[in-house]
């Protein structure tokens, strides 16, 4: 063999890797088993636990049943023993495993005596394996104890070995999820032993279970079958080693397997037997329920089959239509299954007689695909059957059935004197047709007979009589009902089909529906205002929205105006729904007494928040039992989630790039800075020194001289500090302009007033309307746009030129120019004299490239624009856009 292809798959090594990281994240299982009670499970299970604390693990016995059993008992001194917890059940207190003390004390190895346990009602979960799982998602390494006989797939062979249906069951998969399974093993004849010596039970109970569950054969199919368990687990480890390390195929098979199930209480049996033979060849495998009416009572006894199907790993579906035999073929080719397993008919009815029953078409329409035939399991003793409801009559179909019948006479009687006989069972033909397709099919065979009957009573001769003279006639009612059946239920087929076809319509609009809407929304807010009407609209349920609020608690963000929706114990199960990331409630195995049902929105990192959907009726509640509503809703949810989630991460990016753009603006400031900052400063620090160098000995005017450029480049100093820090005010949002109409006379002339000195020599224009409204501004701020942009102007224009403003409106704007008649503007881009430290270069002036930066701030911060460009026929010109209020406008068009 050559050494490629001995190299472990990529793709293998992959999965190992990632199926290891997420075991790292969970605690650890480990389950001691037994073939049955006393063979020494807990006293094994406290042995290794002992060992483990003298190597000083924290170790804490979570609880322990010892049974009133010395030497068991024993071995629990010293230990750490968690309370149990008083739950009032009926007036009594009865004690329980306290999951909540277990996950605040969190030891790094619990003891959870008894996985099969079933907790007393109030409970957080209704069986402690429930517990279990809970502890080692929260990351707890757990010891516990099994018998073989409380395992799901084996309930059935326990109870036809012993005679004895066991109660309490623990689905497969907590034993798949073990990282190591102990097999206690005890000879039966050394059980029995004990048995007799009252180790196990009472003397009284000891004798009767030696005469019935623990009879030496009865011993030796358990042990069997504990071994036989215990070797299958052991062979998932070797076969995912091998796998992993591509040593060699031991077992390729592409088999599947698929039940098929139903109401009927003997489904159990059915979805138990696929789940040994799917464990046997190592396949996947898929429940099937053909829902063939709308009933409700019949569909929840299907749904309690189908949830058991899903527990024990089954994928679940539910399709709708009348030929059971050509949609369970059609599904097994579609998903390629190469074994159906089908429950053997009880009784026939007449139809079954004449074209053979469900089975029987399926054994014909499978071709290749193995048919299994199993005989469901009677299960009068394992819990009392309810009453069955006695069909009501569908007295509206059956009425208008008859009702087009009776239409369709009459309108033969219409045509009779036209039209031949073989005419006239055209139009029974097409009633019955029309009642194939808007009535269920009970309805249309009934109309196939009544048009029979009638066609003979009301046309063959001799009329109004059921005699028939004309052999031939009888021939002619044989075909006439044969294609009136056929017609029938090729238009229920078609029926069946397009209401298929519809619903899946249906739901895939939908969820593009929410996709398109999640896709054009931004905000956390809003996403979740969407998804919210979308899941109360598709799955008729009132929808609460919850998200995190205070750290680690919810809050409602989006609920129906009922105020009686949740109740204090829902808001509780949101909670456990968030810290768990689990759905909980209506339809799950965690605190389902609730009429919720609540599902978490998991994120990239944690749950980001919950969703409680409360049917607003029974429908609507049998309805999201569906597994296909059901995996719609978890697409719902998982679409939601995303969407929050890539909102939040985009969020994330524009923080990380506002933060980044904060620091580059801080290095640019930094290093722009430095040289301007110490110009002034060297100046300074050399006008001091000269003053003290010198001292007494310098004259009046020397010390003046010096006095005056100390404070010159003090004050420069202090104005290029004082831009610096108004341009990062403006531009990180901490100013926020105080906006009030004033008129712009006033601030020009405030302006002008502060800046007399600087403009003297020069010609000032003022162009502004006298019906210019007021303007919403800042007048500080706004102040000092003018003043930088009249100083500037001044800076590069000689004397004796002129200086113009000029304002007009524009729609619902205000445009202010600033020109000047000097050199113009530098060549290039002009958009570049408002960025920082930018100086346009246009006579030789100097400055610190600051002043147009800031007005362009301030110009943005009052949701206008500033632009620069050259003035005809020299010069330059600023233009400014300044946005007017509607309410400002219209009362100056009033005046």
């Amino acid at each position: 063999m050559r050494d490629e292809d001995q190299r472990p798959d990529p793709d293998a090594l992959l999965a190992m890797v990632q199926r290891d990281e997420a075991d790292k994240r969970k605690g650890r299982l480990r389950i001691f088993l037994g073939m049955a009670p006393g063979v020494g499970k807990t006293y094994a299970m406290l042995e290794a636990a002992r060992l483990k604390m003298s190597e000083g693990l924290d170790l804490l016995a979570g609880i322990v049943e010892t049974h009133g059993r010395e030497d068991t008992e024993a071995l629990t001194y010293g230990m750490p023993v968690l309370p149990r917890q008083a739950i009032d059940y009926k007036g009594h207190a009865l004690q329980e495993f306290d999951l909540d003390g277990a996950l605040a004390r969190r030891p790094a190895l619990i003891l959870v005596d008894e996985l099969a346990h079933t907790n007393v009602p109030g409970s957080r979960h209704p069986k402690r394996w429930q517990d279990v799982d809970e502890l080692l998602e929260h990351g707890l390494d757990v010891w516990t104890t099994l018998n073989v006989q409380h395992l799901e797939s084996l309930n059935d062979i326990v109870a036809q070995i012993t005679g004895v249906r066991v109660r309490e069951t623990v689905p497969d998969a907590m034993l798949e999820k073990a990282e190591s399974v102990i097999l206690v093993d005890l000879p039966p004849e050394d059980l029995r032993q004990r048995l007799s010596e009252g180790k196990v039970y009472l003397p009284r109970q000891a004798e009767w279970a030696g005469e019935n569950f623990f009879r030496t054969g009865n011993l030796s199919a358990l042990r069997e079958l504990a071994l036989r368990s215990t070797a299958n687990r052991v062979n998932t480890e070797v076969l995912i080693y091998r796998q992993g390390h591509s040593i060699q195929t031991t077992w390729p098979t592409a088999e599947r397997i698929l039940v098929c199930v139903g109401p009927s209480p003997t489904s159990a049996t059915l979805v138990r037997a696929a789940k040994r033979l799917a464990d046997g060849l190592h396949a996947p495998w898929h429940a099937l329920y053909i829902q063939q009416r709308p009933e409700g009572e019949v569909t929840t006894r299907a749904m309690v089959n189908l949830n058991l199907a899903q527990e024990l790993g089954a994928q679940t579906h539910v399709l709708a239509g009348g030929d059971v035999a050509r949609l369970i073929v059609g599904f097994a080719r579609q998903h390629n299954v190469t074994r159906i397993v089908i429950g053997k008919p009880v009784k026939h009815t007449l139809l079954d007689m004449l074209r053979g029953s469900p089975v029987d078409q399926l054994v014909r329409l499978s071709g290749e695909i193995d048919v299994h035939v199993i005989k469901g399991q009677d299960t009068k003793g394992s819990a009392p059957a309810k009453p069955r409801a006695i069909p009501r009559p569908q007295w509206k179909d059956i009425a208008c059935a008859v009702g087009v019948v009776g239409l369709c006479t009459a309108a033969s009687f219409a045509m009779f004197p036209y039209l031949a006989l073989a005419n006239l069972i055209m139009v029974y033909l097409v009633g019955v047709m029309a009642v194939a397709v808007w009535l269920p099919r009970r309805a249309s065979a009934l109309a196939s007979m009544l048009s029979v009957l009638a066609f003979d009573f009301c046309f063959v001769p001799p009329r109004f009589s059921f005699t028939v003279s004309d052999v031939d006639y009888l021939v002619t009612f044989v075909v006439m009902f044969l294609v009136a059946l056929v017609l029938s239920g090729m238009a229920s087929r078609i029926k069946a089909q397009a209401d298929n076809a519809g619903q899946l319509e249906r739901q895939a609009s939908d969820l593009s529906d929410l996709s398109r809407h999640l896709a054009s929304t931004r905000g956390t807010a809003n996403l979740l205002r969407v998804a919210h009407e979308h899941l109360a609209r598709v799955f008729g349920c009132k929808a609460v929205v919850f998200t995190p609020g205070a750290p680690g608690r919810l809050e409602i963000v989006f609920m129906p105006d009922s105020d009686d929706v949740l109740s204090e114990k829902d808001l509780g199960v949101a909670q456990w729904v968030f810290d768990n990331g689990k759905p909980a409630g209506l339809s799950t195995q965690t605190l389902s007494d609730s009429e919720a049902l609540f599902l978490p929105l998991p994120g990239s990192e944690d749950t980001i928040g919950v969703v409680g959907l409360k049917p607003f009726d029974e429908e609507a509640r049998e309805a999201i039992l569906l597994p296909d509503k059901r995996r719609l809703l978890d697409v719902f949810i998982q679409q939601t989630a995303l969407a929050l989630d890539v909102d939040r991460l985009e969020e994330k990016a524009r923080a990380t790039l506002v933060e980044a753009e904060r620091e580059k603006l801080r290095a640019s400031l930094l290093s722009t800075v430095t040289h301007d900052f110490k110009t002034p400063l060297a100046a300074i620090s050399g006008s001091a020194q000269s003053l003290m160098a010198l001292g007494e000995a310098a004259g009046p005017e020397v010390r003046r001289a010096l006095e005056e450029n100390i404070a010159g480049e003090a004050s420069r100093l202090e104005r290029l500090v004082d831009n610096l820090l108004r341009i990062a005010a403006l531009e990180s949002g901490a100013v926020v302009p105080d906006l009030k109409p004033v008129p712009l006379e006033e601030v020009l002339g405030s302006t002008l007033s502060r800046l007399e000195s600087v403009l003297s020599g020069r010609q000032i224009g003022l162009r502004i309307p006298g019906d210019l409204p007021p303007i919403p501004m800042d007048e500080v701020l706004m102040e000092q746009v003018f003043l930088n942009l009249l100083e500037n102007a001044a800076k590069y224009t000689p004397p004796g030129t002129s200086i113009d403003i000029v304002a007009h409106t524009r729609k619902k704007s205000v445009v202010i120019e600033v020109r000047d008649n000097g050199p113009g503007l530098p060549p290039g881009d002009h958009e570049k004299l408002f960025e920082r430290f930018q100086r346009g270069d246009r006579g030789g002036q100097e400055g610190y490239g600051l002043g147009l930066a800031i007005c362009r701030a301030v110009v943005k911060a009052h949701g206008g624009t500033i632009s620069a460009r050259d003035n005809a026929p020299s010069g330059a010109r600023f233009t400014l856009t300044l946005p007017l209020h509607e309410h400002e406008e219209s009362n100056h068009t009033g005046r």
